[in-house]
């Protein structure tokens, strides 16, 4: 029997955690439906190129709306004419999109050569079983959609075919599920917060304050009031708003003010946050400022989140910090840093690390999914020895 290979996804942008965290995962939640053969140059040397640079796949399951279609995912995609990337009011449990991009990731897993002694393998077909921890907007947790959203991934197989990728070409991956955890993204950000990945406490200072964290992401925010160590989730507040929208804007204002087209709001993103020349775009060869449109643009959405955030506070007065987190918090820092300054004052606080913030719910999704395996796997061990006595009185 095989043993269950843990798995900790954050389907925002992905960015997951497999195993023992020894390998890790991060490409754009982009799709663009395609054809069987789609043309490569060169494809003698496909398989010396990243198969996160070439995932082309054909996608069979029984949760989707759209069965046996065939997909560009992640930085292909986004070289497509047609991409999609979740808009602004979608519910991520509800859409094809969500589960496309995490049978991919978990596929992507599967089949590194690193991992051919953990799955059944038979020819080109691998069999891969999953403990999966990810999560959804709290919104969505609050409406029980995460209810629907773990049934359609357990009890059935899920089949990732390979097209045209690099290294992995021809290769079908069976993934199943042995289990599914879905947390609320407002809490898995406090357990990252204060938690280590045995659940010890390591912010002691932190645990008994009152506190907000607001996870901006890129469809939505989510507001956890964090209380006697526990989210309160009568307060706990999601809103349908995130930063996609904004980055489209500005993808859009500059294509039509510059001529240059960014292939994707990640792209965008880099733009916003890259260490040198910030803001600036190469036009026709030239160092280009884009700060006009970056500015006005960030600048409403912030005003958005501060309203938020004013207004979750004004309704817990006796709170004592309200952190920032997600990927959009990195995109609006210095913006929302700028109206506090010159409106409230609140006590907030921002991770300067980037990568810690923007990986925060792989991470804590990840320690919360370990610790659950590893009770699990103890309580098995613990009927299996039950049974052994019971047999040998």
């Amino acid at each position: 029997m095989r043993k269950s290979r843990i798995a900790a996804i954050d389907v925002n942008s992905i960015k997951a955690l497999f195993g023992k965290a020894e390998y890790e995962l991060n490409m754009p939640n982009v799709i663009a439906r395609d054809t069987e053969d789609r043309p490569v140059i060169g494809i003698e040397e496909l398989d010396d190129k990243n198969p996160l640079e070439g995932v082309h796949i054909r996608v069979h399951s029984p949760a989707l709306r759209e069965n046996n279609a065939i997909y560009r995912v992640g930085d292909l995609a986004t070289k497509s004419g047609n991409a999609t990337e979740l808009d602004q009011g979608s519910s991520k449990s509800e859409e094809d999109q969500t589960l496309i991009m995490l049978f991919a990731s978990l596929a992507l897993d599967a089949a590194r050569a690193e991992n051919e002694d953990l799955f059944e393998r038979k020819d080109s077909v691998i069999n891969a079983n999953y403990t999966l921890g990810t999560g959804l907007p709290l919104r969505e947790v609050k409406e029980g959609k995460d209810v629907g959203y773990r049934s359609r991934l357990l009890g059935s197989v899920h089949q990732i075919e390979f097209l045209v990728t690099p290294k992995y070409q021809g290769i079908k991956v069976n993934i199943k599920f042995d289990h599914v955890k879905v947390y609320p993204e407002g809490f898995a950000a406090y357990i990252n917060l204060v938690m280590d990945n045995d659940l010890n406490i390591i912010n002691r200072d932190l645990v008994d304050k009152r506190i907000l964290i607001q996870d901006i992401g890129g469809l939505t925010t989510d507001i956890a009031v964090i209380e006697n160590r526990k989210v309160d989730d009568d307060k706990a507040q999601g809103f349908n708003i995130g930063v996609s929208e904004s980055l489209e804007s500005i993808r859009e204002e500059i294509r039509t003010k510059h001529g240059v087209e960014l292939d994707s709001r990640r792209d965008v993103v880099e733009v916003i946050t890259k260490k040198h020349d910030r803001n600036h775009i190469m036009v026709k060869g030239s160092r280009t400022s884009v700060h006009d449109i970056t500015d006005r643009i960030l600048l409403e959405i912030a005003k958005k989140q501060y309203r938020h955030l004013r207004n979750v506070w004004q309704k817990n007065s006796q709170t004592e910090i309200c952190y920032f987190v997600g990927g959009g918090s990195m995109v609006l820092k210095e913006y929302l840093k700028t109206i506090n300054n010159n409106l409230d004052g609140y006590n907030i606080d921002f991770f300067e690390d980037e990568k810690e913030s923007i990986w925060m719910m792989a991470n804590a999704y990840y320690k919360l999914i370990s610790a659950f395996d590893k009770k699990n796997n103890k309580k098995q061990v613990e009927e299996e020895a039950e049974k052994r006595t019971v047999k040998n009185k």
